[in-house]
């Protein structure tokens, strides 16, 4: 970017990679709207890229979930609904408490020590966090979870989902920006259940954990599945 903040092109680096930066940037920020049109022609002028680039870069985000490819019409920025949510909250609360069951008798001194390490720079979190941010420091924790749990299949699925989870958690931190307060008191009650080596402490720990996500998302007003 220049002195005003406007861009000066495509950097030298993968193109699909600079148009995945942009585009989610402007979902970010809501430059980009749910249900916005993103066409292909116009995006790839706009960021001065061929449309090959800008097409890899949004089968990326149809894969994260934030966008929808329509055949015959095109892409469009996502619609979060509530039946989004309830199915992906189920869904992650079936495989997690099982991850986190595993994990509480798998730990490794690395694993916790990881475990802090988040846990620290979620501590120093300031009200100011981008919701990005928060989303990645609360995916990382997780994700040790499921390393622990030393799963093969169940890692797969958590890797299946994680990307439609990282789109409800930004969601949940766009419209409820209190991760600075409870990102760290929540993952360190969560964190202190699986070192404790008690699968069944774990087990419910989790489960509490991923309410409360699954509270704030259900307190917004969003549509049924269409």
């Amino acid at each position: 970017m220049d002195s005003n903040g406007t861009r000066n092109g495509p950097p030298r680096t993968s193109l699909a990679d600079y148009v995945l930066e942009v585009l989610r940037e402007r979902l970010a920020t809501g430059v980009l709207q749910p249900g916005d049109h993103l066409a292909e022609p116009e995006l790839a002028e706009d960021l001065q890229v061929s449309r090959g680039p800008v097409r890899e870069a949004l089968l990326t985000l149809q894969a994260e979930g934030q966008i929808e490819i329509r055949r015959h019409r095109g892409a469009f920025v996502s619609v979060l609904t509530s039946d989004d949510v309830e199915e992906v909250h189920t869904l992650r609360e079936a495989i997690e408490v099982l991850a986190a069951e595993r994990a509480a008798t798998r730990l490794t001194a690395e694993h916790i020590a990881r475990f802090d390490d988040i846990l620290e720079a979620m501590k120093v979190t300031s009200g100011s966090v981008q919701p990005q941010e928060a989303v990645r420091l609360d995916l990382s924790f997780h994700d040790v979870i499921y390393e622990a749990a030393d799963h093969l299949r169940l890692a797969r699925v958590w890797q299946s989902i994680r990307s439609q989870v990282s789109f409800f958690l930004y969601t949940r931190n766009v419209n409820f920006p209190d991760f600075p307060t409870v990102g760290f008191p929540e993952h360190k009650e969560l964190r202190d259940a699986l070192c404790s080596g008690d699968p069944l402490r774990a087990r419910q720990a989790t489960a509490d954990h991923l309410s409360g996500a699954y509270t704030r998302l259900s307190q917004l007003d969003l549509p049924p599945r269409t």
